[in-house]
């Protein structure tokens, strides 16, 4: 049976722009580490959404300097144009975590490519995040066309509702329903425990780290390196996580192989900790890995946002602490040989929001709506937070509330069709790197 042509042989052009943003995105750590790129390459060949998750740096690349610069220019000024935006918001980036005040709270997770830049980008990627998961679950366009839109209404209603009343949505177990409820309650039903059980062992009556599922012992000059950036990490904790230090004391420290799509070739650490009592169950996982360059800064080019950050690591953190409300106690940061690092609690309390039961009407609109409000309180967190002022010294909701209500309409169908055109190339474009992975196209595989 002779070849027939590829998706990537009917359009060359655009086979050629992913190879070209791969490289710039990846080529680096793809050299260092094929291996993981080969596991990661072959996660996000599994869906279209998958191979989305993997792609910001492609996104942005066509939103600032592509086919889709043009959507949502309008809504942009010297103020929305330069907000603290998560970098990568989809529908899979929402989940349940511990706060600060020791309450289970459903928000907005993973804030490995937060930066500064356009709020239109934020809510744009998770649009399009909804029509991909829409055509996964076989919707009809007018029905992703009211998912789109009611995540539209939700975002603008809260912008409003931040800007009259102050009020600001907020997901516990006492104010979540539905899907959003059944998270937080799974995530309840999580313990430190179960946690410690599954990644470590008692021996010598205390515990010590599990080899093997990923984690590997280190040598004794990597694991002195990775103390040393330990100690350089306690003082950028806030003054809270402070007060008994015997709870920071280490027990243990591995390597760890395998995390996640996002952090292919990077080196990652696991740092088990006293906790706040001596007792063993309350003992504490902390995680160490390198930060990376988010993709959105490739495209961002105010030398007043790239030299605010003293490395990755730092970013992540002033990030998060910006967009988060009572974010993690023990989130900081580090450096280990020369380059930043993100440190932050392996919680035993995250829950991430599955969609695979979400399928009922009713429940898709009503976990969309969620998501919008998160996602306009994730905006405007930062007004509340001292976390790099300097770099946003004005309100947040107040900005984008403006650029809304002068197109109320034109937000929400910009909105729609943008979700439905980048569905449409994001789907093509999986097709378009499947062929080129599979016929080995992509350099350094």
């Amino acid at each position: 049976m002779p070849d027939q042509p590829t998706v990537a042989d009917r359009e060359p052009d655009r086979a050629e722009t992913v190879l070209r943003v791969f490289d710039s995105a990846f080529g680096e750590l793809l050299a260092q580490d094929p291996a993981a790129f080969r596991v990661k390459f072959r996660k996000m060949a599994a869906s279209a959404f998958a191979f989305y998750r993997g792609t910001a740096a492609l996104f942005y690349a066509d939103l600032t300097d592509g086919p889709f610069a043009a959507y949502g220019e309008r809504f942009l000024d010297e103020h929305t144009g330069r907000v603290w935006i998560h970098g990568d918001l989809h529908a899979e980036n929402f989940g349940t975590y511990l706060n600060a005040e020791g309450r289970l709270v459903f928000n907005v997770n993973d804030f490995d490519e937060a930066y500064v830049g356009a709020f239109t980008w934020d809510v744009q990627r998770l649009a399009a995040s909804l029509a991909l998961i829409g055509y996964a679950k076989a919707l009809s366009d007018d029905t992703i066309t009211d998912l789109v839109r009611t995540f539209a209404a939700a975002y603008r209603g809260q912008i409003a509702a931040l800007v009259g009343s102050g009020d600001a949505a907020r997901y516990t177990l006492d104010t979540a329903d539905g899907p959003i409820l059944d998270t937080l309650r799974s995530a309840r039903l999580q313990t430190r425990v179960a946690l410690l059980e599954e990644e470590t062992v008692v021996d010598g009556w205390d515990r010590r780290f599990r080899i093997g599922g990923g984690a590997f012992e280190l040598d004794a000059d990597t694991r002195a390196e990775v103390l040393t950036a330990f100690a350089g990490y306690l003082d950028t904790l806030p003054p809270a996580s402070r007060t008994r230090p015997d709870a920071l004391r280490v027990k243990d420290v591995v390597g760890r192989r395998g995390i996640g799509i996002g952090s292919a070739g990077l080196p990652s650490y696991n740092l088990l900790l006293e906790g706040h009592t001596d007792a063993l169950e309350n003992d504490v996982i902390i995680y160490l890995k390198q930060g990376q360059t988010p993709a959105v800064a490739r495209h961002v080019t105010d030398p007043a946002i790239r030299g605010y950050f003293e490395h990755e690591g730092h970013r992540t953190v002033i990030s998060q602490r910006a967009l988060q409300a009572h974010s993690d106690p023990w989130l900081g940061y580090t450096t280990l040989h020369g380059r930043g690092q993100l440190v932050a609690e392996v919680s035993p309390y995250a829950a991430d929001l599955d969609w695979t039961d979400v399928n009922e009407p009713a429940d898709l609109l009503a976990v969309t709506a969620y998501l919008g409000r998160a996602t306009a309180v994730m905006h405007a967190a930062a007004a509340e937070s001292a976390s790099g002022h300097s770099l946003v010294p004005f309100s947040t909701e107040h900005a984008i509330d403006a650029a809304i209500s002068a197109d109320e309409d034109g937000f929400t169908a910009m909105l729609v069709d943008f979700a439905h055109a980048y569905g449409d190339r994001a789907r093509r474009d999986h097709q378009i790197f499947v062929d080129l992975f599979r016929n080995g196209r992509i350099p350094g595989l």
